[in-house]
């Protein structure tokens, strides 16, 4: 994992993604899970540039499936955008870098 992606599971969720003052793109992932090791660079490379802008974290549904169920998370990999706490958006499956950005825009007003 990237220096700049946060390991997040139920001891850190709330005030690490919740409680972020910046955006924050999560990744519902799972090591068995091999489309999920196809957008890890690009989740590395998205946090190493959006520093200050936008936090980036992975949370494994199998070691915290309490969160995963909270969000209905059916699938790997999921991401989900928070901003002030809430979730505004929404993927399933893999995508490119310039769609994760895109989806971290929205709710924005």
């Amino acid at each position: 994992m990237g220096k700049n992606v946060l390991s997040v599971d139920h001891h850190n969720f709330e005030t690490e993604v919740l409680g972020s003052r910046e955006t924050f793109l999560l990744d519902f992932t799972a090591t068995w899970c091999g489309p999920c090791k196809h957008l890890n660079p690009i989740l590395e490379t998205l946090a190493d540039e959006q520093v200050g802008a936008l936090r980036v974290g992975k949370i494994d549904i199998d070691a915290s499936p309490e969160i995963a169920n909270r969000f209905g998370i059916r699938g790997a990999p999921t991401l989900l955008v928070f901003r002030d706490g809430r979730e505004v958006a929404r993927h399933v499956g893999v995508t490119s870098k310039q769609r994760l950005l895109a989806l971290t825009e929205r709710g924005r007003g």
